[in-house]
């Protein structure tokens, strides 16, 4: 009976912490029941849990701002929402301290209220200077997730913390799945329980504080003395370590930047390395590796040598699954190449910006390659991919490869390639077959030089990324339904199939041209107006596609978040007053008429106009969210308005 009654009103029911255990049906029945206004809040530790309950949707907190974290503090602090004028600068470095941590703010909030201001100094100096207890405290809760996973998400996590935030997660990926530590279920438990995220780049991302927590994690492992812990990551303690000749098997992962360091500093040599038998990561930057290195470090799986002045003349490949030589100076006649084609565990070769390297390395043994990087090298001539049936990327951007021999001549052999760069080759065409690479996701093309498209009868239905520069001619675009993001430049302008394309959410277009109007047009039928562009577009970028006249009527992006032009012909963007998702806008050296509409952008937050010619500017005080306003306003040259000199710079406060 009580239920029956409760359920009749609207109510605000919030269950903390749920896990997998939690079943929505067993404690409050047939959601149903329930009035439509009434609203569940769960918080959880492990997004996965919420796929189990109802017509549930995800919300994500982003980090607190200044403005927010300055009020949490002066709440627990003052007792008010904001602090007295006198102790402004002062609660605006604790809230730096806490890095927008809500519980940080609150207990150092709580520790300074109604206390005396030689304390407030004190405690700020401690906690900018040594760990603090406040941010143990905060890490004992945040230690509560990592305690929750399995050995090998502990490895992951520990690895990413010290080491990997800002990486790409391709290269580390092929280290812990040859360590057996189950990548692809580990990051995707990480993530879930928001750990660790992956940007649009796929490279990892971390919150301050739990980087902190990670790092803490392995100081732990022993206090005083850097060189019994798994990692080590500041270079003056692997430095010690290595001349002390201390070390043992139990170091896993290291790091070692000597690119501020004398000359002689930077010298490794091989006997150094003698006692690190355990390690399986090996990074060092900038420094001069000398010696025979395949005696040593038996158990090294991912060997990272970046911008080195020398490399060492082999490497240990028993166990090696990635070799990583960005910008070192590795030549074609290196000996290590020889012992490189015993490496049967071989995963990832990533050597871009090598300037020595004039012709493709002999591989061919290598079966088990995955990832291929040689761009921005000067690799000419011919290169063999045929061998190598694993593959998934690969990567030629800016070399001077001329042609990619497959045996049959078919790529389509390839079928686990998944991404494929060869953007500024000197590639005549591409091999038979790319429609059959049915696990093409990421597709660049195209040179000033060579490539055509009039030689790619079509590309395969499963890409998602695709990145032309082409001044001779368009791919067919219409079989690309799973299409998200197309970036096309210096070619003919291509809009009129776009709106055929239902998955595309990245439009970008740059340095395009066109030889008439951009028209939609029905088979048998007379183009009469400009093609549409698809409802599933969350950004737009236009950039100096200066025969662009007439832009779409931009009212169907009901989507669309970003929008940037720059640089185009068009004296009006039609339905712009219905792009309500909008929250960037970029407008730059255009001759615009009016920006008509712009007043009816509510969830605009950042506003950027920049060398265009408007004779009024719709009221903004409507647009509450908006934080950055930046206008850079040139007047009309028949019109200008007296009093206010060209070109002016007008900057506006959020208040």
């Amino acid at each position: 009976m009580i239920k029956n009654r409760v359920c009749k009103h609207k109510l605000l029911i919030v269950v903390d912490n749920i896990d997998d255990k939690f079943e929505f049906d067993k404690l409050f029945g047939n959601l149903g029941d329930f009035s439509s206004d009434t609203r569940f809040i769960f918080t959880t530790r492990d997004k996965r849990v919420l796929d189990f309950i109802p017509e549930c949707k995800l919300y994500e907190p982003g980090e607190m701002s200044l403005c927010q974290s300055l009020h949490l503090f002066s709440k627990h602090a003052f007792g008010m929402k904001y602090p007295p004028e006198e102790d402004v600068r002062i609660s605006e470095e604790f809230v730096k301290v806490a890095t927008g941590v809500p519980l940080a703010l609150k207990v150092i909030g709580s520790l300074l209220f109604r206390r005396e201001r030689k304390f407030w100094e004190e405690k700020l100096r401690e906690l900018q200077d040594i760990p603090s207890t406040i941010k143990n405290m905060v890490q004992e809760r945040l230690k509560i997730s990592y305690n929750d996973l399995s050995h090998n998400e502990k490895q992951i996590f520990l690895d990413i913390a010290c080491f990997f935030v800002g990486s790409h997660k391709d290269l580390p990926y092929y280290m812990w799945s040859s360590c057996g530590f189950y990548p692809e279920s580990g990051i995707d438990t990480l993530i879930h329980r928001s750990l660790i995220k992956l940007d649009k780049g796929n490279k990892f991302w971390m919150r301050d504080h739990i980087k902190d927590l990670g790092r803490a994690i392995v100081k732990e492992e022993d206090v005083r003395h850097p060189y019994n812990r798994t990692k080590i990551w500041f270079t003056n303690d692997v430095l010690d370590m290595l001349r002390n000749g201390e070390g043992s098997e139990r170091v896993e992962v290291v790091r070692i930047d000597v690119e501020s360091m004398d000359y002689h500093d930077k010298l490794f040599e091989s006997e150094r390395f003698e006692k690190l038998s355990g390690l399986r990561y090996l990074e060092v930057r900038y420094g001069r590796m000398m010696g025979d290195f395949s005696q040593v470090l038996p158990n090294i799986c991912f060997c990272r040598l970046y911008c080195c002045e020398t490399v060492p003349t082999d490497v240990n490949t028993k166990k090696l699954a990635v070799l990583d030589l960005e910008g070192s100076n590795v030549k074609d006649n290196w000996k290590g190449w020889s012992g490189i084609k015993a490496a049967a565990k071989l995963k990832a070769v990533n050597v871009p910006h090598c300037l020595e390297l004039k012709k493709s390395p002999d591989l061919s043994t290598c079966t088990s390659l995955e990832f291929i990087n040689f761009s921005h090298t000067k690799m000419k001539g011919q290169m063999h991919i045929g061998k190598f049936k694993n593959l998934k990327t690969l990567r030629l951007q800016e070399t001077c490869i001329t042609e990619l021999v497959i045996r049959g001549g078919d790529i389509g052999k390839l079928q686990r390639l998944e991404e494929m760069d060869v953007s500024q080759t000197y590639l005549r065409e591409l091999p038979a077959g790319m429609e059959s690479l049915s696990s093409l996701k990421i597709l660049s093309l195209g040179s000033d030089l060579w490539l055509t498209f009039y030689r790619i009868p079509r590309l395969p239905g499963s890409l998602k990324r695709l990145s032309v520069l082409s001044s001779c001619g368009v791919p067919n675009l219409l079989e690309l339904k799973e299409l998200e993001t197309l970036s096309y430049s210096t070619g003919p302008l291509i809009l009129g199939d776009l709106w055929q394309l239902p998955n595309l959410k990245d439009l970008t277009l740059q340095q395009c041209f066109s030889d008439g109007p951009l028209l939609q047009q029905d088979q048998g039928q007379e183009a009469t107006s400009p093609a549409a562009l698809p409802t599933s577009l969350i950004s737009l970028r236009i950039v100096d596609c200066k025969h662009l006249n007439e832009l779409p009527n931009l009212a169907n992006l009901c989507n669309l978040i970003q929008l940037r032009l720059m640089g185009i012909g068009v004296a009006e963007i039609r339905g712009l007053g219905e792009l309500r998702a909008l929250e960037t806008m970029a407008i730059s050296f255009m001759d615009l008429n009016n920006l008509n509409g712009l007043e009816n952008l509510r969830f605009l937050a950042t506003l950027i106009l920049r060398g265009i010619q408007l004779e009024t500017l719709p009221s903004l005080a409507n647009l509450s969210k908006l934080k950055d306003r930046g206008l850079e306003l040139s007047e009309s040259r028949s019109n200008p308005r007296p009093g206010r000199p060209r070109g002016v710079f007008i900057s506006f406060d959020n208040q």
